[in-house]
């Protein structure tokens, strides 16, 4: 007789313990989640709960509220913020940071921007590849920062799948993105030396900032829907106060910092400046 092993599928999240974890990311990544999200919160965690032979989500929140296992605190967060992305993502913003770095192109300061929610890293190498584009002798760099440990390792490995990249344009194609055979048929790989001007290091918005030193331009779009106002305003703080005088803060075309921050005033929709 053959015996087959039986894996049997976690119990259904109850509403208590869904509640569980909407307190979890707020607290560890001020992420207000909705109610809507249930399916999404079982579909990403019940993996988990398969991995390491747990019944219920409540043993699994227990696992991770325990503080005796800090790697799968950093997965499960990992899990709850990944959000998909894509290159060149809201055109706009980049048609100004071009026009503001043409202008800077001549300086002899170096020309920092910053993706502050950078995900997998298309938008952090979107923005090198403007740079790239525009600047002469002005030496320029790119921070991209997430919360989570896993897309920060993957925006490393710069390697994205065809379809990812279908909003560069042609001549960035050209020049910043080296097409896979093989193994990698279907991919495309950035380009060595622009990845060589692309930092990533996993920041955590909530919490205060390590030194990050001064920025030009800073990204932080489609985020912050996801906050509360107190929080909007606490990470709004933050990031601002890494902004040079006169430097800008790019947020989604769906968000506002009206009554969030009068430290930086609207030059465009989605578009602030800081005082100079």
């Amino acid at each position: 007789m053959n015996f087959q092993e039986t894996i049997l599928e976690p119990h259904p999240i109850s509403d208590n313990e869904f509640a569980k974890f909407q307190r979890f990311i707020y607290e560890a990544a001020g992420i207000t989640m909705a109610d809507s999200k249930k399916a999404l919160v079982t579909g990403r965690l019940s993996k988990r709960l398969k991995a390491l032979g747990l019944d219920t989500f409540s043993e699994y929140f227990s696992l991770i509220h325990s503080g005796q296992h800090p790697f799968e605190v950093q997965t499960a967060v990992d899990l709850l913020t990944t959000n998909e992305t894509y290159f060149f993502r809201e055109i706009k913003h980049f048609e100004f940071l071009r026009a503001q770095v043409l202008a800077a192109r001549s300086r002899p300061q170096p020309y920092r921007v910053w993706s502050a929610a950078s995900s997998t890293g298309e938008e952090a190498y979107s923005m090198a590849m403007v740079l790239a584009d525009c600047m002469q002798t002005t030496p320029w760099e790119v921070l991209g920062t997430d919360i989570s440990s896993l897309v920060i390792a993957g925006a490393r490995n710069a390697l994205y799948p065809m379809e990812r990249g279908r909003h560069v344009p042609d001549t960035y194609r050209i020049r910043f993105c080296r097409k896979g055979t093989g193994d990698y048929e279907g991919h495309f790989l950035v380009d060595r030396h622009l990845r060589s001007h692309v930092n990533f290091q996993q920041v955590n918005l909530n919490q205060a900032l390590p030194e990050l030193g001064q920025f030009d331009i800073v990204f932080l779009r489609n985020v912050m829907i996801y906050f509360s106002n107190e929080t909007k305003r606490e990470v709004a703080a933050r990031v601002i106060a890494t902004i040079k005088p006169g430097g800008y803060f790019c947020v989604g075309h769906s968000e506002s910092l009206h009554d969030i921050s009068t430290a930086v005033q609207m030059v465009a929709p989605s578009i602030y400046q800081k005082a100079i």
